[in-house]
């Protein structure tokens, strides 16, 4: 299991970065071998992904989610991985966006890409698109400000 973790600031204030980032459908826009993700209901995806050659379909489940604040994932099938992404105002107009994954490669071509660095390459080039995709429209595409607590809390 690989844990990757990369920040990015933005220039919007934190409720736009995190509105964006809820609009899950749009990660194809910014994201680098994500061919479709589909909204199941408020804690369940569908993804399409497609990574040197080799398709993959898998279905997430949102853990935990704050608006403005942090949103969490697991793979329910498919590729292991889960993660969190996390928004820190660093002032009235721009934002620290920090993803943090653990991701275990599946397969030999999968394993290579990890052990040369091509998977941290590519969160680190899905993170300066998502600044550029959030920066050059100058509003989000939508926006969800559920909250979801995380698993065995009330």
């Amino acid at each position: 299991m690989s844990t990757i973790t990369e920040s990015v600031d933005v220039h919007v204030p934190v409720s736009r970065a995190y509105n964006q980032w809820t609009q899950f459908e749009s990660f194809p826009n910014f994201m680098d071998g994500v061919e479709n993700v589909r909204q199941l209901d408020d804690t369940h995806t569908h993804w399409v992904t497609k990574v040197g050659g080799a398709t993959r379909e898998f279905d997430a489940t949102i853990t935990e989610q704050h608006p403005d604040e942090r949103v969490a994932w697991r793979s329910i099938n498919g590729p292991t991985h889960a993660g969190v992404i996390t928004f820190h105002r660093l002032d009235d107009a721009t934002t620290r966006v920090t993803a943090q994954m653990d991701i275990d490669p599946e397969g030999f071509v999968e394993e290579a890409a990890d052990k040369l660095g091509i998977i941290d390459r590519k969160v680190k080039g899905d993170m300066k698109r998502f600044k550029e995709f959030i920066e050059e429209r100058g509003a989000e595409t939508g926006g969800w400000r559920g909250d979801i607590d995380p698993p065995g809390t009330i």
